[in-house]
């Protein structure tokens, strides 16, 4: 696909995904229904994801634009969801640049060669577009055939520095810890190449259509705040304000796990969307940081696993933490869970889930007692086809 052709592509499908229920939601405004997508949407929860997955590491998917792009659809077709997340990984642009480093089935990113000296950082080259240049042709086919909008996302710098230091998932983050009090010169460098490296990656697919972004830290509470604002606070920031810099309308949603501590030290960093996980109510979030806090999240993932009624409950009790003390549903929420999609989900499930949601708030404007009885009908649209 040529420039001036994806460059059409990107300008239809902003007119197409234009006063959506997630863009709307992202902003603030009152939306048709409250908009819904998963962490993991697209994975091995989906049967039909498992026939054309194939074998080997994700890092070989996400490298064949037509697979990817597929992947990355059928969660939409299926779920009928307000967004499409990129198929992709957090490792990609450290594995694109040839640091070293894969992702191993049922254990996660590998490293043969972990990142514990400035010599091993110097494998950590800067991200140029052509290392991801699947990543782009990936963007440019579901921007031509999305109706919604597609998130880019990236690993926040904390994140990923863990999986190269530690060199596979780790429980206690003790290398890790070691190089930032051990080396904290070394631990900044690392960090400055992980933040421009996430800023390309996520820039690339904004630029290219995506319409909104989420960097994920996903490990950031293992640390202490101390710790968060001095170590990673200042590099996570860096990453917001030069996206935003760049794309001043793009919704900017930062999240982790076990983060509550750390909660308004991740809003500093300038997300424009705070991402909960299911530990932290979306009312007590609003108490402590402001009634015009805009966030995403939280439905327990376990609660999916048990069933649908437990999965319902805890749904209705998410869009009940949710309501204006003055009646109505607060504008500034995107239902999600307050983790990822878990590989033996019963797709069944979150369909039951999706549909409440779009259900119980598709007439309600998010105002104090107003029934949006007379929805504009690019909204209606949105909500019946997808």
């Amino acid at each position: 696909m040529d420039d001036t052709d994806s460059a059409q592509d990107s300008d239809q499908h902003r007119r197409r995904i234009a006063g959506g229920a997630f863009l709307d939601a992202a902003q603030g405004r009152p939306a048709v229904h409250t908009p819904v997508w998963f962490m993991r949407q697209a994975g091995r929860s989906l049967p039909e994801y498992r026939s054309v997955r194939g074998e080997g590491s994700i890092l070989d998917a996400i490298k064949q634009p037509d697979l990817a792009a597929e992947i990355t659809l059928q969660p939409v077709r299926r779920y009928g969801v307000d967004a499409a997340v990129l198929y992709s990984d957090i490792v990609v642009p450290p594995h694109a640049v040839g640091f070293g480093i894969d992702v191993a089935p049922g254990t996660g990113p590998v490293a043969e060669r972990p990142l514990r000296s400035s010599g091993d950082a110097e494998r950590l080259r800067p991200l140029e577009l052509d290392d991801i240049h699947y990543v782009i042709e990936t963007v440019e086919r579901l921007v031509a055939e999305l109706d919604v909008p597609l998130l880019a996302f990236a690993g926040a710098p904390f994140t990923v520095a863990s999986y190269l230091i530690e060199g596979r998932p780790s429980k206690d983050y003790r290398h890790t810890k070691a190089l930032i009090h051990n080396d904290e010169v070394l631990w900044h460098d690392v960090m400055e190449r992980l933040a421009e490296s996430a800023i390309t990656f996520i820039d690339a697919q904004l630029r290219h259509g995506a319409a909104a972004f989420q960097l994920f830290d996903s490990w950031a509470g293992a640390l202490s705040r101390r710790d968060y604002e001095r170590y990673v606070l200042p590099h996570s920031r860096h990453v917001f304000r030069e996206l935003r810099r760049r794309h001043p309308d793009a919704p900017a949603i930062h999240f982790g796990i076990g983060c509550d501590h750390l909660l308004g030290s991740m809003l500093h960093a300038g997300p424009s969307v705070l991402g909960l996980d299911w530990r932290t109510p979306i009312n007590e979030a609003r108490q402590r940081f402001g009634d015009d806090l805009v966030v995403q999240g939280n439905l327990d993932p376990a609660l999916v696993l048990a069933g649908v009624e437990p999965a319902l409950t805890g749904t209705r009790q998410v869009l009940h933490d949710n309501e204006l003390p003055g009646g109505g549903r607060h504008p500034g929420h995107i239902f999600n869970l307050g983790h990822g999609v878990q590989p033996d989900t019963d797709p069944g499930v979150l369909q039951a889930v999706v549909d409440l949601v779009h259900d119980v708030t598709r007439h309600d404007t998010g105002q104090p007692g107003a029934v949006d009885a007379e929805a504009p009908a690019d909204h209606e649209g949105t909500a019946d086809e997808h």
